[in-house]
């Protein structure tokens, strides 16, 4: 049966919607896992184009695939573009990179093991087709020219806005690779703090996950260039949302800043109407000069909540944004950093503690510091080191008191471990590759596809 598709007759059904997503039952909260990562040809590391060409595959070539081994195929005007198979999916990102975005599932061990079971079948269909997947929050050599494009008609549209509002748009849109989170809430109350302690601690987080110190075959002075290019890439739809530590924050308030950001688009059946910069209130009125005198559906909602780039974004759940892309363990240990901090009563009211009393303009300048300067970044005296092993014990508690064990019997606190390396030590994967360039590798950034790639 179809899923429902009302008009939008008032704001109202849009915070109805948004607070649908409360589940004050804990044991029906999900964790969903996604992560992208580069695709490349192993004979000269080069990116796949969309089509075969000769003895070189595609990006299609890819998803058929995974469609041969029992995924369900979605196209788009022809053309092969996603997988789905038991609540996961596979998609295509402007530029090629692949991900995968993982069900709704209980436990870190059960979306570890889907991540694990999707990397080992990426691997042997590497082997069939003589390619690699490379986990990097940014390409380590293409120049954005030399970045293929992938036919999917809302990416024409928004490739062609992105340069009205930055610079760095089409970097984001081509050349970043990303791991995040998606979790439920209890009610709004519930979400407004799991709101406010993602965007406070998400700098620790880019710290922490920091992958993408490359740029066209060199260093690029940033530990998380990934990170820096939200920060010319849209302000009408990336950034720090100071209105969600007011008192006003809520379902509305969010609802209203949604309204307020520009259009990309509107799908009617397999097309996509362009409305870049076109007012979504405008839309509620009737008065949308893409679609004069029609009024959205939830749909056209749905699809619009998507494109606003904060690093923490609320659907009908909350997804932590600010993470680079990366190793095969680091995959795992960002789904076990945020649950443990958000899932647990005792976690959550002590990472609330951490926070409470900072205010916008430090978190903000934080953000600006930490793609360059990773954990060794200054907050509040100390360096982010050093919260970090705070958070961390916090998360870790999170994790012990869920008392989710595996099948084996393992808690899921073994998942922070390669966190609580760089805690230690202070180094990032970012900073692992920088000593590898200077050391073993000889300045060669091309070694990172046969020493990194999964």
């Amino acid at each position: 049966m179809p899923k429902p598709n009302p008009v939008i007759e008032n704001k109202s059904q849009l915070v109805e919607y948004l607070a649908a997503g409360s589940k004050p039952d804990r044991s029906t909260w999900r964790i969903g896992s996604e992560h992208e990562k580069f695709i490349f040809y192993r004979p000269d590391n080069s990116p796949l184009r969309y089509e075969p060409q000769g003895d070189k595959p595609g990006v299609r070539t890819v998803i058929e695939a995974f469609v041969s081994r029992g995924w369900s195929p979605i196209e788009e005007d022809g053309h092969l573009i996603a997988a789905v198979k038991d609540g996961a999916s596979i998609t295509l990102e402007p530029g090629g990179q692949f991900e995968l975005s993982g069900a709704p599932l209980k436990t870190i061990h059960e979306t570890c093991n889907e991540t694990t079971a999707h990397l080992r079948a990426s691997q042997e269909i590497g082997e069939q087709l003589n390619i690699g997947f490379l986990g990097l929050g940014f390409h380590p050599t293409l120049k954005r020219e030399d970045v293929p494009v992938m036919p999917k008609a809302r990416y024409d549209i928004m490739r062609a806005y992105m340069p009205t509002k930055g610079t760095l748009g089409l970097d984001m849109m081509l050349r970043t690779c990303t791991v995040q989170v998606n979790l439920d809430f209890a009610s709004e109350a519930d979400m407004v703090e799991k709101f406010r302690i993602g965007l406070a601690l998400q700098p620790l987080a880019t710290a922490l996950f920091a992958n993408s110190p490359l740029k066209e075959g060199k260093a690029n002075g940033m530990k998380s260039y990934r990170s820096h290019i939200w920060t010319d890439t849209d302000p009408d739809r990336c950034g720090m949302l100071p209105f969600v530590f007011e008192a006003s924050m809520g379902f509305e308030r969010w609802a209203d800043h949604v309204l307020d950001v520009p259009m990309y688009f509107i799908k009617r059946g397999s097309s996509y109407i362009d409305a870049s910069g076109q007012s979504f209130r405008d839309f509620l009125n009737g008065e949308l000069p893409a679609l004069p005198g029609e009024k959205p559906r939830i749909s056209d909602w749905e699809d619009h909540l998507t494109t606003l780039f904060p690093e923490v974004r609320l659907k009908t759940f909350l997804e932590m944004r600010g993470a680079d892309g990366g190793p095969w363990s680091r995959l795992c240990a960002l789904p076990a950093f945020w649950t443990g901090l958000l899932y647990d009563t005792e976690a959550q009211s002590a990472a609330l503690d951490v926070i409470k009393g900072w205010s916008v303009a430090d978190l903000e300048q934080l953000r600006l510091d930490v793609p360059a300067q990773g954990l060794q970044a200054q907050f509040k005296g100390h360096n982010l080191q050093e919260l970090g092993k705070t958070v961390l014990d916090i998360a870790d508690l999170g994790l012990k008191n869920r008392k989710a064990l595996s099948v084996s019997g393992d808690s899921e606190q073994g998942f922070l471990n390669s966190l609580r390396e760089s805690i230690e030590t202070g180094l990032t994967p970012a900073d692992n590759i920088l000593a590898h360039l200077k050391s073993d590798w000889h300045g060669d950034t091309g070694q990172v596809f046969s020493e990194l790639s999964y």
